[in-house]
């Protein structure tokens, strides 16, 4: 018992301080943070005190309020956080992999099925809507891979929906803090036991990447790909 105490005492410290190094790299982009968050939790409260007050339980609601202003203003840190994150991340190689990584249940991601010297990529996602491939770079170059991968999709698996997304602040693109939740609103088309057998078709098939070890998440921006490595097809 006293060793699961120990365990736990030196735990809630790192806690503790992982979300205050978030606070404070979420305050670099979002200077409103801190008073966000205190509005958030001071309404919350508020509201349940008086309606606590209106109906005679103004201790109950008065905790229940306090609970639920813990919760409401955690769930909006954990939001502008991602979303300063997102910022953060904009425009750097390999941000789009690091948001795939994360997407959530469903989905089968592959980081890098499609790249070329000038670090264009293109990363692959599988779920109930289908093959999503994912591209950033220059808007130019990636519709020249996007096509390349599409047509490799069209003789592999013909029969499930190909979806392709660029990752930019244009016209036609999606930003990075919306793919996500654009990805989630793709219809859903495939049943479970159809995404279990497109990802074994394509894993047949081999990724153009599976051969080269890459970091995860954002790519060190200079980075080089090593002479005779893979080209765009």
């Amino acid at each position: 018992m006293a060793r699961k105490d120990t365990a736990a005492d030196a735990a809630n410290p790192g806690r503790l301080k992982q979300i205050a190094l978030t606070y404070k790299m979420t305050r670099r982009a979002d200077k409103k943070i801190g008073l966000v968050l205190a509005a958030v939790g001071i309404v919350t409260f508020g509201v349940f005190l008086a309606i606590g007050f209106l109906i005679g339980h103004p201790i109950y609601l008065g905790i229940l309020g306090l609970l639920l202003a813990f919760l409401a203003s955690a769930i909006v840190f954990g939001r502008r956080a991602e979303r300063a994150a997102f910022g953060q991340m904009e425009g750097q190689p390999g941000a789009a992999a690091a948001v795939l990584d994360n997407i959530g249940r469903g989905w089968t991601t592959t980081p890098a099925v499609a790249m070329n010297r000038s670090q264009d990529v293109v990363h692959r996602a599988v779920g109930k809507a289908g093959i999503v491939l994912v591209a950033e770079g220059n808007p130019n170059r990636v519709k020249t891979l996007l096509a390349a991968e599409k047509k490799k999709m069209n003789r592999i698996v013909a029969d499930v929906p190909v979806h392709d997304l660029i990752v930019g602040v244009g016209e036609d693109q999606v930003s990075l803090k919306k793919l996500r939740t654009t990805m989630l609103k793709l219809p859903r088309v495939l049943s479970g036991p159809q995404v279990t057998a497109t990802n074994d078709r394509l894993k047949a098939m081999g990724d153009l990447m599976s051969n080269m070890p890459l970091p995860k998440g954002p790519m060190p921006k200079g980075m080089k790909l090593p002479k005779g490595g893979p080209k765009a097809r």
